[in-house]
């Protein structure tokens, strides 16, 4: 099969990425094989490609929003042709405390699909049957993509940082995970407050009901109750956390952040403000969150990509040179 593999971690700019001719992967007990239809280009990705998260297994497929077909290792449940999605996490080992009590997005020995094992920048790839998802006719392929972590990860992040309907919640970054939250936020009759760079961004969060756009570090008019950040970066951390009326809570989507510069306690935190992290997610959430995505009709902005083009995707991620998300259609 043809696949887009990583040998070695380097700067994106440099094509790390090689369209090479590799064996199809064999579907191990309890795993099933994909015919990949589609897989999404997230920014962790592009931390995986370009050396930033640890621990990269090497040669790599990357690609852990990968829509395809079962074509082997099919169960009663999940029969040949069911049409599935595969998410960042691969696998748990159920066992450990955190999975033992409804925590397997902190497990101690999880699998990352394209990161510990391969991933969806191929034509087929296989993944554990019980950590793949069947998906509603609703979502076809190309939109369903990115919800399969930048969406499911954006409702997540909502859950962390408790947001009710009817809250004043900023959205500090509007790329691939924020352009779906807010639409979350909408059926939640929520006032969302988008803080972003990048005049087109701006305007697609104009275009889709922000109540207020302003720079990536401009402080929204009205104290926030919820705000959740999407950028990599402590400046962003602070302006939302700046945003905040007392009792108000930051929540961090980000793999990876590149440092929390000094704040003023005094003026930032106290008050019970809280910032709290988002790491990974779980089936409960993927599941609850692909069939809200189909009840209110979602369909992420997206750009395609072929699959020899996947460094180019993966530079337009970093250069936020597209709105919404950018998907390779295998």
């Amino acid at each position: 099969m043809k696949a887009a593999v990583l040998s070695k971690p380097s700067p994106i700019g440099e094509r790390p990425l090689r369209i090479e001719e590799v064996a199809q992967p064999a579907a191990l007990p309890g795993h099933v094989l994909l015919k990949v239809r589609a897989c999404g280009v997230c920014r962790t990705d592009l931390h995986i490609v370009e050396g930033e998260l640890a621990e990269c297994r090497v040669p790599l497929i990357p690609g852990h929003q990968i829509v395809g077909d079962i074509v082997g290792g099919a169960t009663p449940d999940l029969p040949l042709g069911t049409r599935v999605g595969v998410s960042w996490i691969g696998g748990t080992d159920g066992s450990c405390w955190y999975c033992q009590r409804g925590k397997e997005n902190l497990c101690d020995s999880p699998t990352f699909t394209g990161y510990t094992v391969d991933g969806g920048y191929a034509e087929y790839a296989t993944a554990r049957a019980d950590f793949v998802f069947p998906l509603p006719d609703a979502l076809d392929d190309l939109h369903a993509a990115p919800l399969l972590c930048a969406g499911i990860i954006g409702f997540r992040s909502l859950r962390v940082a408790g947001v009710q309907p009817g809250e004043r919640v900023g959205l500090f970054g509007f790329g691939a995970s924020a352009h779906l939250a807010i639409e979350v936020l909408h059926a939640w009759k929520c006032e969302v407050f988008v803080s972003t760079r990048g005049e087109s961004h701006q305007q697609l969060a104009r275009s889709m009901g922000a109540v207020w756009v302003g720079a990536e570090t401009i402080r929204p008019p009205d104290e926030l109750d919820r705000a959740i950040t999407f950028a990599p970066s402590g400046d962003v951390v602070i302006a939302a956390l700046s945003s905040l009326r007392k009792g108000g809570v930051v929540a961090i989507n980000a793999i990876h952040l590149d440092r929390i510069p000094q704040f003023d306690y005094d003026k930032l935190l106290w008050g019970e403000r809280q910032i709290r992290s988002v790491a990974n997610m779980t089936r409960a959430d993927a599941r609850d969150f692909l069939q809200l995505a189909a009840n209110i009709g979602m369909r992420p902005k997206v750009t395609a990509f072929r699959l020899d083009e996947a460094n180019e995707a993966l530079l337009a991620v970093k250069r936020d040179a597209i709105d919404g998300a950018a998907v390779l259609v295998i």
